[in-house]
């Protein structure tokens, strides 16, 4: 492979990790915001007459939206890893700390 489609592929992996996470917000608004509408009470009167319309049964979704928001935190820090250099200079710096005791070590 010469530099070019090696970039090429590069590019084209990001622009996937990016499509993949423009996907994940889209549905995580679209699910979640049904969701608490349900839960507010907008949405009973599109309900079927069986199901259940008292609020207490939606409790849950106040911790669906906290779990899949720290899910989407986790995945936004994945896809922007390289906008983030605190995480590559703390790295940096450790390797160099550690190289500098075992540096120690080895003279005494």
């Amino acid at each position: 492979m010469t530099n070019k489609q090696t970039a090429r592929e590069a590019a084209k992996k990001r622009v996937q990790e990016l499509k993949g996470y423009y996907s994940h917000i889209t549905i995580f608004v679209i699910v979640n915001g049904i969701l608490y509408l349900l839960k507010t009470g907008m949405l009973t009167s599109l309900l079927p007459e069986a199901f259940p319309k008292e609020s207490y049964y939606y409790d849950w979704i106040n911790s669906n939206i906290l779990i899949w928001t720290l899910i989407l935190i986790v995945h936004t820090l994945i896809v922007f890893r390289d906008k983030f250099t605190f995480f590559k200079k703390w790295e940096e710096r450790q390797i160099k700390k550690y190289m500098e005791e075992d540096e120690g070590k080895v003279d005494k």
